[in-house]
């Protein structure tokens, strides 16, 4: 994220990330806004209550009891896929209680990046809330608006009044989340995180693909074919041609590199026999 996350959050982010990859696997569209909406929620009860969100930190608290608490927080208001998420991330480790909230927060906006891109159309909202905050920021009316002393309610829909006709669904959910949950922010900070999760999730929906020569399209789709079955997600496929790998292939996938090529086969067998001396 955007916001500066200590080394003992960094690490629970990337635990995080993979929850919720693990929740939008197969997921359909629906199924992941819902999420997201949960998540948000979530957050935005963990960021009014400093004493729970103490709770979830505090180091000292075992596992069980943090899942109890979640349990009785959360069981009426929550499903089972984002109280599974919630109670794993709150077991993990934090380097200040209000990381929790910002970590939530942004699995929450990666979610709908994941619906979005289940409907191809992942894209399509970076664009649109790109040009969403463009245009708060040159109202001044909207902003004021926006920001004012006016209920979440009357923001959500001001903004959903704004956007529905030409944006997406997925595009309004996100505003309707970011007008209402500023928290301390401006509402020029509140985009740039957005957006940067936005981008983050893409560049999790990327496959980086290494080969010794031109592949043909056939090839590349059943490539794409096979790491979206993986992954349960569409997902993108970038070409790099690299004559120096000799032959195979080398994939580079979020945080996975799966490297078949010849030359890194000859690496490995180098280093075996050097260890053999």
């Amino acid at each position: 994220m955007r916001i500066h996350l200590g080394g003992s959050s960094r690490q629970s982010l990337v635990i995080a990330r993979g929850k919720l990859d693990a929740a939008v696997k197969g997921a359909t569209a629906a199924n992941a806004s819902e999420l997201s909406s949960q998540l948000f929620f979530a957050a935005d009860v963990l960021s009014k209550n400093t004493s729970i969100r103490r709770a979830f930190a505090d180091p000292a608290r075992d596992a069980a009891s943090k899942g109890a608490l979640v349990k009785d927080l959360f069981a009426k208001s929550l499903a089972s896929t984002a109280l599974e998420i919630l109670t794993a991330v709150s077991t993990l480790r934090w380097s200040a209680a209000g990381d929790l909230v910002h970590v939530l927060e942004q699995l929450a906006i990666e979610a709908e990046a994941s619906a979005a891109n289940i409907n191809n159309e992942l894209d399509r909202i970076e664009d649109e809330l790109f040009e969403t905050s463009q245009l708060v920021v040159d109202n001044f009316e909207l902003r004021k608006a926006l920001v004012g002393t006016g209920t979440p309610e009357a923001k959500a829909a001001l903004i959903t009044e704004v956007l529905s006709k030409k944006a997406s669904a997925s595009t309004v959910r996100l505003a309707v989340a970011l007008v209402t949950s500023l928290r301390g922010r401006s509402i020029e900070a509140a985009f740039a995180d957005y957006l940067f999760g936005l981008a983050n999730r893409r560049n999790r929906l990327i496959a980086v693909v290494r080969v010794a020569s031109v592949i043909t399209d056939a090839q590349k789709s059943r490539l794409a074919a096979a790491i979206e079955k993986q992954v349960g997600q569409p997902i993108r496929v970038n070409i790099e041609v690299e004559p120096s790998i000799l032959g195979g292939v080398s994939v580079k996938f979020a945080d996975e590199l799966v490297d078949g090529s010849v030359s890194n086969r000859l690496a490995s067998a180098g280093r075996a026999l050097a260890g053999n001396k």
